[in-house]
């Protein structure tokens, strides 16, 4: 005889088994080893909206979305940033500007204020590259992701119960040949304190006040594509109003290998830590371009 829901629960039971001992009361209690097995223990991983997706230029609705404003995007940190191994990423709060408010982004397809919370990173391998998202069909080397809140919900769990409790603006990079550091101050004052979070739970505070603007460098914040999505790790909440950037920023054949040598809660290399693709169903999915691109297009 055949029991599909007994054969549910021992799949769930296995699953579960390799962290009894370890994520005790983690809300991290995750692998990259299995992402297809995140439904078991958090139910949305399994459920719509969710991210990442692929992003095709000749299959997006190209609508006059309004500008994103960056507002404090380019004021400096009233404290030092405490970068973290968590064992998934690498990891950032946002601390506050000197006026004493967080950095904050509106427009695009925002009704609401949402102020930066913190910031992380996937990436690959040697043998594989690792963006979440793909453009036009193309995976990309690194992704940092930009996690906002909205200002009328005043916690993380209050804005993951709600449709539009998040916002995330996602950057792409790509290796070049190169010897030279580019001009992304703040993401060069992050490559440069990778060595010294190779273990799991260290951390590190480089000597340098940043803005969350020198992340992005002269990226092109106006060429954007954007989306209804999820969370891309557990809870996998679909509350998040994406943003990913059309253009993808370069980053040195010297600097990427540095996320390669960091390890997990295992003492393993802590690399592919991206989710697979998600189905897009019948989401819209808009881009943005900059007045310029439209001119000559």
């Amino acid at each position: 005889m055949h029991f599909p829901a007994i054969e549910d629960f021992y799949k769930r039971l296995l699953f579960l088994l390799p962290f009894a001992t370890e994520f005790p009361s983690d809300d991290r209690r995750f692998s990259y080893d299995a992402p297809m097995q995140w439904q078991y223990i958090y139910p949305h991983c399994g459920g719509s909206d969710q991210s990442p997706i692929s992003l095709n230029a000749h299959k997006v609705i190209p609508i006059g979305l309004p500008p994103l404003h960056f507002g404090l995007y380019d004021e400096p940190f009233d404290d030092l940033l405490i970068l973290r191994n968590n064992g998934h990423t690498v990891e950032f709060s946002v601390p506050t500007t000197v006026y004493g408010e967080r950095p904050y982004i509106t427009g695009g397809l925002l009704g609401d204020f949402y102020e930066a919370m913190a910031v992380h990173f996937h990436w690959g391998s040697s043998q594989q590259k690792g963006s979440e998202h793909l453009l036009n069909g193309r995976r990309y080397d690194l992704e940092m992701h930009i996690v906002h809140r909205n200002t009328k919900y005043q916690s993380d769990e209050e804005a993951r119960n709600q449709t539009d409790g998040l916002a995330v603006l996602a950057v792409l990079f790509k290796v070049v040949r190169s010897n030279y550091l580019h001009y992304q101050p703040g993401l060069n004052e992050i490559l440069g304190s990778l060595l010294h979070l190779s273990d799991f739970n260290s951390s590190y505070t480089p000597a340098a006040f940043l803005t969350l603007g020198s992340l992005l460098g002269n990226l092109d914040r106006g060429n954007f594509y954007a989306y209804q999505g999820s969370l891309t790790t557990p809870p996998c909440s679909p509350v998040v109003l994406w943003h990913v950037f059309a253009e993808v920023l370069p980053i040195s054949h010297l600097e990427l290998p540095k996320f390669w040598q960091l390890r997990d809660r295992r003492g393993r290399p802590l690399i592919n830590n991206f989710r697979p693709l998600q189905s897009i169903k019948r989401r819209q999915v808009f881009q943005r371009r900059s007045p310029e691109e439209y001119f000559w297009t």
